[in-house]
């Protein structure tokens, strides 16, 4: 929307980073099977930008778990608007964090197999 983006019609990174945020949040709580949050976002650089009009994608893998962390790799990208063109436009990995009911960091659960 143009309240998200500057006077050239590109929306704000930050934005962007907090869908990205947004995503792994979800990702992550449905591994920990609970609240999580984010620790840390690891270099993050914009390759292009995201124009008013465009939709933003955004994906997850989660690429490891620890003790009480996940880490997934996140990418973003912009399919055109009125167009079939998706271009990448920015990735990263973030870490998020198992917390308990106190806010404690709490170990994530073993995997379920389906």
């Amino acid at each position: 929307m143009p309240a998200d983006a500057n006077a050239a019609g590109d929306i704000f990174g930050g934005w962007v980073m907090a869908q990205m945020d947004l995503s792994c949040g979800i990702r992550a709580a449905e591994r920990a099977r609970g609240r999580v949050v984010t620790a840390a976002v690891k270099e993050m650089a914009f390759a292009k930008p995201v124009k008013i009009g465009d939709t933003l994608c955004v994906y997850t893998h989660i690429e490891h778990v620890g003790r009480t962390s996940i880490t997934l790799k996140v990418e973003a990208w912009a399919q055109r608007y009125l167009s079939d063109l998706m271009e990448r436009v920015t990735h990263a990995d973030f870490v998020m964090v198992a917390l308990d009911t106190s806010g404690k960091p709490t170990p994530v659960p073993p995997e379920t197999k389906a």
